[in-house]
């Protein structure tokens, strides 16, 4: 509750302040002077319009803030599924020539590079920043001919510990314009993102060319569908970006709450006399507070506290494409039949080898029976009994003799083989 990092009280401290003064002034005016005072009526009617207004914009700010978390899922989703497309579907021959094989490698690090690139494009992009020059950007896409190359700047100076501050204190005046250095550009700043989403067109052209990605049309389809997605992803992002709410909308509604702030003196002073000033303070920090907030999430692609975490999500993005490339492209009976693999547990630690020596027959009616185990049902918040352990070690050692038949009871079973 007394947290100010992320908060909007720092923001509120100037118009607290004139909110303050103002209701101190016309309460000592309407106790010493001249009685100010008037009829609450206007309070009421004002006040649903002013709630009305708010709300509207706060649900508006927040639509715009969970859509575009929406889009960065998708752009993750389809990272993943491009990445593990190339990785694993993807032949290197290694087998046919070293060389092509090395370069097929390669190529496959480089697209998935290319991925991590378009996530941290269009994170710089949202963001207003052109140019690669950047230390999480410049070394993934520097190879690549891009409009974007000719677009680097110097990094601008840093601000004042004036102008910090009075951005903290949310003064317009000081708050800086990050459309600046697209409107002042003298060349063609491209689009890096689309640009990106073009060389990774070509790769998988290239595969398709050389068969290093075989003729499956769903590897085709799922590999131009995760970059379709990616491309929806860029402009729904600016889409978000670059519609505001109306300006005109913005204004009214700044002013209508600002008016009834300033009335709240004149109306509550009759019924709550001294009291008046700290009852305005208060009902100006809700109000204010409210407002300050959608304005502030309008926009989710910034630097602030409350935006959405972009250098987050670009890195998370990275660790997973990282993790896809540490090892080679599994090959399924290399992991299936490895004895820790133990397919029936917790109806038999037997491994994999183990159980191929047994029939199917013997396998499915395994299987049906470990259905059994999952009854009596567990309630939510409840955690699951161990299976006993005598019972673990018997089902094991009946199912080394042999499973027992679909119809036959474990004390049959028993009569047959002894004591388990």
């Amino acid at each position: 509750m007394l947290r100010l990092h992320g908060s909007i009280t720092p923001k509120l401290v100037i118009p607290i302040l004139l909110v303050g003064g103002w209701a101190t002034v016309i309460t000592c005016i309407s106790k010493l002077v001249y009685d100010l005072g008037t009829d609450q009526v206007f309070i009421t009617v004002l006040g649903f319009v002013v709630s009305l207004a708010l709300s509207v914009r706060s649900s508006t700010s927040m639509d715009r803030y969970f859509q575009g978390r929406q889009l960065w899922g998708r752009l993750r989703l389809a990272s993943h599924i491009l990445a593990r497309l190339v990785w694993i579907h993807v032949e290197e021959r290694h087998g046919f020539d070293a060389e092509l094989g090395k370069q097929d490698l390669l190529g496959k690090v480089s697209c998935l590079n290319l991925i991590v690139a378009f996530a941290v494009a269009l994170k710089h992009k949202l963001r207003f920043e052109p140019g690669t020059h950047y230390e999480d950007l410049k070394h993934l896409v520097g190879h690549l001919d891009t409009f974007a190359q000719g677009a680097n700047m110097p990094a601008p100076d840093l601000p004042s510990a004036f102008r910090r501050a009075c951005q903290l204190l949310g003064i317009p005046m000081a708050t800086p314009n990050p459309r600046r250095h697209v409107k002042k550009s003298a060349v063609p700043l491209g689009d890096l993102p689309l640009e990106i989403l073009s060389h990774l067109s070509a790769y998988i052209k290239v595969l398709y060319d050389t068969g290093t990605l075989r003729d499956y049309s769903i590897y085709q389809t799922q590999s131009l569908d995760s970059l379709t997605i990616m491309d929806e992803v860029s402009c729904g992002t600016e889409r978000i970006l670059n519609t505001p709410l109306p300006l005109a909308y913005s204004i009214a509604t700044a002013q209508v709450t600002w008016l009834y702030i300033l009335l709240l003196p004149f109306q509550c002073f009759n019924s709550l006399g001294w009291i008046t000033i700290p009852a305005c303070i208060v009902a100006a920090y809700i109000i204010l507070g409210i407002a300050f907030i959608g304005r502030e999430i309008e926009d989710p692609f910034g630097h602030d506290v409350n935006d959405l975490p972009l250098d987050a999500f670009c890195q998370q993005i990275r660790q997973d494409i990282d993790i896809i490339m540490s090892r080679a492209a599994p090959l399924a009976n290399d992991f299936m039949g490895r004895k820790e693999n133990m397919p029936l547990y917790p109806l038999s630690y037997l491994s994999t080898r183990a159980w191929a020596d047994k029939s199917p027959e013997e396998i499915h009616v395994a299987l049906s029976q470990r259905v059994a185990l999952h009854y009596p049902m567990v309630g939510h918040g409840e955690s699951p009994a161990p299976p006993a352990q005598c019972r673990l070690c018997g089902v094991e050692r009946w199912t080394e003799k042999g499973a027992p038949g679909p119809n036959e009871t474990t004390s049959n079973y028993r009569r047959r083989y002894g004591s388990v």
